[in-house]
């Protein structure tokens, strides 16, 4: 049974800024962002925005994992909204059968974006606080913010 967990942030960074960040230039973001944590990553497959496929190469700050593969699994523009969805390794060699992420943007004020997050997930591990334990939606959403306000700068 699929469970979800979720969670949101107003940040100081308009929603064009952040779509393209996040939509966009994925694969320079994240590793720019958090170099710790992910020290490359690179698009092996692409057919359209929905299913391209990333391959993230974790850092030496990521003792349980090495590598994730994770496919766009819902791309809408117009929404700003985009899901990816693990299909290899990572979170999968960690007790979930499936984990997908879902960022909802929202433009609230000039220069401001409300990013709601849902991670749905199924578990072989009977441990719902697993998410939690796994993720830190709220801390990589403020380092996106850090890292898109000093990229401006």
């Amino acid at each position: 049974m699929t469970k979800e967990v979720k969670t949101q942030a107003k940040i100081g960074v308009g929603l064009d800024i952040v779509w393209k960040a996040l939509a966009k230039d994925l694969k320079s973001t994240i590793p720019s962002m958090i170099p710790n944590l992910v020290k490359d990553a690179d698009v092996i497959e692409v057919m359209v925005a929905l299913c391209t496929v990333y391959l993230f190469n974790f850092g030496p700050d990521i003792k349980t994992m090495t590598y994730q593969k994770e496919k766009v699994s819902e791309f809408d523009e117009s929404l700003h909204r985009i899901a990816l969805e693990v299909i290899e390794g990572g979170h999968l060699n960690l007790g979930f059968s499936y984990y997908n992420t879902i960022f909802q943007l929202t433009a609230t004020e000039e220069g401001e974006t409300l990013i709601e997050v849902t991670v749905a997930y199924d578990s072989e591990i009977d441990d719902d606080t697993l998410p939690l334990k796994t993720t830190s939606t709220l801390a990589f959403i403020k380092n996106l913010e850090n890292y898109l306000v000093n990229a401006g700068s």
